[in-house]
């Protein structure tokens, strides 16, 4: 998996996500970091999810917040991610914990984006297979869906247009559910 910083850092490969330290140099001097990196837990054990979901992002937000303290970070999470970290399912925790931690760093600002369903645009394609073909199969109702539940799914555009306005103005809280995010892309 590789990692690859914003357009001011092209052509970085960070292998090891885990430990940001030999790109510090070029991490230093970033304003903003949208952090959307994410997989499915579908199939994994806890401390798996958890290795990868809540360590990656610490370890990266850990590194950007003592680099640069004045950044604003936003987080894409889900919806229905559990701040108490203590309800059953197990991927709601484990996003809760990593919202939880991330807002306690030192940043200037940080939001989390906690969208419902996606939906891709300009050609924007899931890497998750199982995410694919549910796209496919749900083309065709996806009108439909955005029209019956506005408040819940998004396109790529609306949540990458929300995050710029976000970083640039703030926002009236922290954590941003697809209502809210929907209301900052407003044009």
């Amino acid at each position: 998996m590789p990692f690859m910083p914003a357009a001011s850092c092209p052509g970085i490969v960070q292998k090891n996500l885990w430990d940001f330290s030999p790109i510090e140099a070029d991490l230093s001097g970033s304003d903003a970091c949208f952090f959307c990196l994410g997989v499915t837990s579908a199939g994994m054990k806890e401390a798996d999810y958890e290795h990868i979901t809540y360590g990656i992002t610490l370890a990266a937000a850990q590194t950007l917040s003592r680099l640069n303290p004045q950044m604003t970070f936003v987080y894409v999470s889900g919806a229905s991610a559990d701040s108490s970290e203590q309800g059953k399912i197990m991927w709601a925790r484990v996003r809760g914990k990593t919202e939880n931690a991330l807002l306690r760093l030192p940043f200037r600002a940080a939001y989390v984006f906690r969208p419902g369903i996606i939906e891709p645009v300009h050609g924007a394609r899931s890497k998750t297979t199982a995410y694919r073909l549910l796209y496919i199969a749900l083309k065709p109702l996806l009108g439909t869906l955005r029209w019956a539940f506005p408040n819940f799914v998004l396109t790529t555009e609306q949540i990458g247009r929300a995050m710029l306005i976000v970083t640039r103005n703030g926002a009236p809280k922290r954590i941003l559910d697809s209502k809210d995010i929907r209301s900052v892309a407003q044009p």
